[in-house]
């Protein structure tokens, strides 16, 4: 299953990257390979200030070893091999008009000292972080979800959704990241759902990203839009770095374990704002989108 999930992910990354190049139009991404001295690796790949997209990133790693010891006190093991691979996106556009994206599909596997599987899950999912608010777009992003967990099971819309309004929630200023899409994690194999089966799954969801996320982009990449837009794009992107450094499992893990910063770290925008104490005014677009933001709906 390992072999077989990394496959996976080193064909849906060069999938991604194609499409995403071709959309843009004009940058390409730089392709980094790296190397864990524990054991294992990746390849970044990143573009940036391309004519859509501000900066981009699609990274895939494989890592392998002994458990770190932060990693070992949040499974309540002792000791032990491990193996872990995934990949990991986020896009922040240029336009306002067009939703940053972030999405992670990932498996993880741990041995007993005879190299036996003793414990194997998968986890990820994908949601978006819209600057205005066209429903239409979002409605669009959460029937693609839903149609991939339908092709699994009739529950695993509304339970992986609701997941995800409660995982990209930051807690400090009571608001969401976002609006949402799935998260899944500690998926393991039971008599019902077999390895395979959850293999299924998640590379189902993974298939349907640039199904769900394209056609936004090419709805509004040709938007015109304003400084003060821009500003507020900026402002918003604010809360999104403070989700990341502050909630994000990932992020914190990564962070935690002498991880790779550059490819951590990749998920933070190029240009940023944080401003005082502020708030939209009363009855505009922007506050129309932060009354969604701390309201979650159901969107279909």
């Amino acid at each position: 299953m390992k072999d077989q999930f990394f496959q996976y992910i080193q064909d849906l990354q060069n999938r991604i990257i194609a499409k995403l190049e071709e959309v843009d139009g004009q940058s390409t991404f730089l392709r980094d390979n790296w190397e864990r001295e524990e054991g294992g690796g990746g390849l970044s790949c990143v573009l940036t200030d391309g004519a859509v997209f501000e900066k981009a990133g699609v990274n895939i790693s494989k890592v392998y070893g002994e458990l770190p010891v932060t990693m070992q006190k949040a499974l309540n093991v002792s000791s032990g091999q491990f193996f872990a691979c995934g990949l990991s996106l986020v896009i922040h556009p240029k336009s306002p008009h067009i939703p940053t994206t972030h999405a992670n599909w990932r498996y993880f596997e741990m041995y007993d000292a005879d190299g036996n599987v003793v414990d194997q899950w998968f986890g990820g999912g994908q949601d978006l972080t819209p600057y205005y608010l066209d429903e239409n777009d979002v409605i669009h992003w959460h029937t693609i979800c839903k149609k991939s967990c339908d092709a699994h099971n009739a529950d695993f819309y509304q339970k992986y959704k609701h997941e995800c309004d409660k995982y990209f929630w930051n807690t400090h200023r009571e608001e969401a990241r976002g609006v949402g899409g799935l998260f899944f994690d500690y998926l393991k194999p039971t008599a019902e759902m077999p390895v395979e089966k959850w293999f299924d799954f998640v590379t189902e969801v993974g298939n349907s990203f640039l199904e769900a996320y394209v056609p936004i982009v090419e709805n509004h990449k040709n938007d015109p839009f304003t400084a003060e837009q821009k500003e507020w794009q900026e402002i918003r992107r604010g809360r999104y770095v403070e989700f990341n450094l502050i909630h994000d499992r990932g992020t914190l893990f990564g962070l935690r374990t002498n991880g790779r910063i550059e490819s951590i770290l990749m998920s933070l925008p190029k240009h940023v704002q944080w401003h005082y104490n502020h708030h939209p005014e009363a009855g505009s677009p922007e506050a129309k989108l932060l009354d969604v933001l701390m309201h979650p709906k159901e969107w279909i």
